[in-house]
């Protein structure tokens, strides 16, 4: 099989030519010239690393939270740089305090590592994790939306949900329920890994106490760099995972918060730095900017659904309107071993070896099945959906 067409954008990324990348959902991918803008913060900072730390980073990290504020409607002081949304959720776990018979509500749909962290917290505080299931296949938002109300009781202090799920792909009709969980008094900690870039967020509007996002995925910056947003009410409780100078030194005109989230030791915050210039040179890659980039990149992913769907004969596992830009779809086989969620599939092994496409192949409980999924990017063709169609349909003997 001859590889696929690629997008003419492809040329700005330094993915592969080899490899049919179908999976930007994973760690992202950055395009060369956001690159080249981190290596020259990093150079700016070895020039003279005292005067970049001392004189200058304050500075460079509140155009970062500015930036993001901008895209994101928020505050920008009400935002913390963090390196990814796994230490987002960490952060804010880590710094509640529970008692006893109090519930956290999480979907069984949340990505294993917050999962991990939520289950840590509750062992500690004695807390009961109610666990509430999402179908899947499912046939539209509102099963979401019940499914998650009626597992609030009276002490439920925290729901963990998603924007949108990594193993499933759902699109989680998270603005309905944060303003409907926060209304019964539940905080809302929302997992927006896959948010800033892939789906329009207003964060001040939505109105969740805690949100943490990755911009090195479909923001498409360096890797390493995120941001966790807090409620201003929410603030004094919430500290860094490390803690450092921040906690005594004076306040001045700022908050504890700012001080203690802006300098918890010597670290490379290029990353970071490089936001304002990954938000802008996005925009400005396709006409009509971030909102025309979301869009295009949904109609490829249900169009790339589409395609696998029809060819390997199996049903969409949901509506249209729950797909961002990633697609969860079940393998179409039977008979084979499922395997714990950490364990690599062997299919995955294949289509890259033989065929050259990275594309996540794992085991999932809810239901229990093989499934992959696909992402789409501004890079990505929709002729490479094709190719993943034809490789799939040849190793499971479809016709």
């Amino acid at each position: 099989m001859a590889l696929p067409s690629r997008s003419p954008l492809a040329d700005h990324w330094t993915l592969d030519e080899q490899c049919v990348f179908l999976n930007h959902g994973s760690f992202g991918a950055t395009p060369l010239a956001i690159q080249e803008e981190q290596r020259r913060w990093q150079a700016l900072l070895e020039e003279e690393p005292v005067r970049f730390y001392e004189d200058l980073a304050m500075g460079f990290m509140a155009k970062a939270r500015d930036a993001l504020a901008s895209m994101l409607s928020c505050q920008a002081d009400d935002l913390a740089l963090v390196e990814n949304a796994t230490t987002g959720v960490n952060t804010v776990l880590r710094s509640l305090e529970f008692n006893a018979g109090d519930e956290i509500l999480v979907p069984d749909h949340a990505y294993q590592a917050c999962r991990n962290a939520i289950d840590f917290v509750a062992n500690r505080w004695g807390v009961h994790v109610v666990t509430v299931n999402i179908p899947f296949p499912i046939d539209e938002p509102q099963v979401a939306i019940d499914a998650i109300m009626s597992g609030v009781t009276e002490r439920t202090v925290l729901a963990m949900i998603d924007t949108v799920t990594s193993p499933t792909g759902l699109r989680m009709p998270f603005e309905e329920l944060v303003p409907a969980l926060e209304g019964m008094g539940v905080a809302v900690l929302l997992d927006a890994a896959h948010g800033i870039g892939m789906v329009p967020l207003n964060l001040d509007a939505l109105g969740a106490s805690y949100t943490t996002s990755n911009c090195h995925k479909w923001l498409c910056a360096p890797k390493g760099s995120a941001f966790l947003h807090v409620r201003n009410d929410r603030q004094l409780d919430i500290h860094p995972l490390t803690i450092s100078h921040g906690m005594s030194f004076p306040l001045g005109d700022t908050t504890r918060f700012r001080h203690e989230f802006d300098w918890t030791g010597t670290r490379d915050i290029s990353a970071w730095c490089s936001i304002p210039a990954t938000i802008e040179w996005m925009e400005n890659l396709v006409e009509g900017g971030w909102p025309a980039i979301m869009e295009h990149n949904h109609s490829l992913a249900v169009e790339g659904r589409g395609i696998l769907c029809e060819r390997l004969g199996i049903e969409p596992p949901c509506p249209d309107e729950m797909i961002a830009c990633i697609a969860t779809m079940m393998i179409p086989t039977g008979g084979e071993t499922v395997l714990p969620v950490h364990e690599a599939d062997p299919l995955h092994k294949v289509l890259q070896e033989k065929y050259g496409i990275q594309v996540p192949v794992w085991s999932w409980e809810s239901p229990k099945g093989r499934y992959f999924r696909i992402s789409a990017q501004v890079y990505n063709h929709v002729d490479e959906y094709h190719y993943l169609a034809d490789a799939l349909a040849a190793e499971f003997g479809i016709k």
